[in-house]
């Protein structure tokens, strides 16, 4: 093989990842990109697990490869400037707030773990705004807070009209 043949299929290899990374940015509702520097082979394995018991995508990426797949994204710009170091990046397809949610707590768990910044719902996250959206509730309590407060506006409309059915019958 020849030295012009190897640039080139290892020019197409790395267009492949650049393209299957762009899809994933452009796919996922939340990205979050840490610094893992520091844990342990059984703390990222312990932390791969929490990312794939929620459905995220983790993975580590070379930062050029992050800065090609999101060249064209309205958050370019901002990913350019976190992007040194080794970077891990969480792709959270279904769950916004679980990428955001796992990495901060680990974070904290391990003091290891630094959150760099991401993206969500097409906007740039700095390491603030990812620990903004990781102490939002999660779905299964912003529905039931809903419920609990559709439900005690139907109570207090049955109290009302039993008080004003007792009124009406005189029993009261």
């Amino acid at each position: 093989m020849s030295e012009n043949e190897k640039k080139s299929s290892a020019r197409i290899a790395k267009e492949g990842i650049v393209a299957e990374l762009k899809e994933k940015f452009a796919k996922a509702a939340t990205v979050v990109m840490v610094d893992f520097r520091g844990l342990t082979v059984e703390e990222d394995t312990a932390l791969r697990n929490e990312f794939r018991k929620a459905g995220v995508e983790y993975t580590v990426i070379k930062n050029s490869m992050i800065s090609l797949a999101t060249k064209e994204t309205p958050y370019a710009e901002q990913l350019s400037s976190i992007l040194a170091g080794p970077t891990a990046v969480a792709f959270g397809y279904e769950d916004m707030i679980a990428p955001a949610k796992i990495a901060v707590e680990y974070g904290k768990k391990t003091k290891k773990l630094a959150i760099k910044g991401g993206a969500c719902d097409g906007s740039y996250l700095d390491d603030k705004g990812v620990q903004a959206l990781a102490d939002l509730p999660s779905k299964e309590v912003l529905i039931a807070r809903f419920m609990g407060s559709m439900m005690s506006s139907v109570s207090a409309f049955a109290r009302v009209a039993e008080a004003r059915r007792k009124q009406l019958a005189g029993e009261e």
